[in-house]
């Protein structure tokens, strides 16, 4: 072993880990704020922001502090409880987006998955749509996660082979192509689901 080795870090996810992303080969050990710092110490900025989930940057103190107090507290409330924690947090939450409700996710596939059961439930029982006939127009090109449903609606066969069968419903277009979106939409149309950026597919 050796510890200032990225190929030897490498190697061990390439021998026992999936094989599902294609990551640089950069072996990251340290952060702090937007600076990262590698194996070897080379010291990079993440403007990627962990795709997304990391936008406040690595080792914020206040969060990190919060984080070690509520470890110290309690780790981790199932939902078959009410917590002294979710109440306050979706309050603020929703007054921040304007709304009135807010669900949250663990994870971006997670909160499509939802948004296609609302939008379906919506059809059928607001816009009266005849049960199972409900339809969602997506985008050509589109990245929405790894979930069975959302790859199947994928075009990129690295993310859409060999998964099948595919649940029905989606209607593709071509992505942009806001005259395309209209002329798809029906009688039966729940939703439309685009990415305002693709990412997958390129950062278009």
């Amino acid at each position: 072993q050796n510890s200032n080795d990225p190929q030897w870090y490498i190697g061990l996810e390439d021998e026992h880990a999936a094989h599902n992303y294609g990551p640089l080969p950069v072996v990251l050990a340290e952060g702090r704020n937007a600076q990262v710092t590698d194996v070897a110490g080379k010291t990079y900025i993440d403007a990627l922001a962990g795709y997304s989930a990391l936008t406040f940057g690595h080792g914020n103190e206040r969060l990190v502090e919060a984080a070690r107090a509520q470890l110290g507290t309690m780790t981790l409330t199932s939902r078959a409880f009410h917590s002294d924690r979710l109440g306050p947090f979706v309050r603020d939450l929703a007054a921040l987006i304007g709304k009135d409700m807010v669900l949250p996710m663990n994870t971006g596939a997670e909160a499509v998955e939802t948004g296609i059961k609302v939008a379906r439930a919506w059809g059928y029982r607001s816009k009266g749509i005849a049960p199972d006939a409900a339809t969602i127009i997506v985008a050509n090109g589109n990245f929405h996660g790894r979930t069975t449903t959302i790859v199947g609606f994928s075009d990129d066969p690295t993310a859409h082979d060999d998964f099948g069968p595919y649940a029905p419903g989606f209607v593709h277009v071509p992505y942009g192509d806001a005259d395309a979106i209209a002329a798809a939409i029906d009688e039966n149309t729940a939703a439309v689901l685009i990415e305002p950026i693709q990412g997958e597919a390129g950062v278009v």
